[in-house]
């Protein structure tokens, strides 16, 4: 465990506090990463800082050296795959490997699309995807999304905590013994306490 931002039993479990309900569990499993992929489709279109080495270019199939630009996607793309990786070696290198997939997947949709449609499709895929996280929060949770009081962790860390939600209660997953058990306690007890601090609110 690390400390900060990279105290993964920390992060996940302030995460949990947010996503407690199941259904609202799933919408997020559901729409996260497309708010991800689609955030890399739309930043597909800024310049690149440098251009693919053209040796590499030549070697990558499909032409795919003038399709993937080292741009802001793919320093996105880098930036994240090193927080993963950094809070849990295992699940970051698979959400790694996902990341990376996507940034290519964004870049081909990209090329295929052009700007003047690619935008429309990013706008649609946002506004449905946002809304659904809204809903979940407002109807099944009833707390507020996490990007109120975290934005680091609501942008940065939040495909990362849908993944490792996935991989902990289908796969039986722990970065390390006890994590889950561990963790769960805390959130537990963050929501016990939230639930205090509202119910005194409304009380005054």
């Amino acid at each position: 465990m690390g400390k900060g931002i990279f105290d993964l039993e920390k992060n996940f479990a302030q995460y949990g506090a947010y996503h407690n309900n199941k259904t609202n569990i799933i919408i997020h499993t559901i729409f996260v990463w497309p708010i991800l992929f689609t955030t890399l489709l739309l930043l597909y279109f800024t310049p690149p800082f440098i251009p693919i080495p053209p040796l590499l270019a030549t070697a990558l199939p499909f032409s795919l050296g003038n399709i993937l630009l080292l741009n802001f996607g793919f320093v996105s793309v880098i930036i994240y795959a090193f927080f993963y990786i950094c809070l849990d070696v295992v699940s970051g290198t698979l959400a790694s490997i996902l990341l990376v997939a996507c940034w290519v997947g964004s870049s081909i949709l990209g090329d295929a699309l052009e700007f003047s449609l690619a935008w429309k499709v990013i706008s649609v895929c946002q506004v449905v995807c946002w809304c659904a996280q809204f809903v979940g929060h407002g109807v099944f949770e009833k707390r507020a999304p996490a990007l109120l009081d975290n934005l680091v962790q609501a942008f940065l860390m939040a495909p990362f905590f849908v993944l490792l939600e996935v991989l902990l209660k289908l796969f039986r997953y722990e970065p390390y013994p006890g994590f889950g058990t561990r963790v769960q306690k805390v959130i537990d007890y963050n929501i016990s306490e939230w639930k205090k601090t509202n119910k005194y609110k409304k009380s005054t």
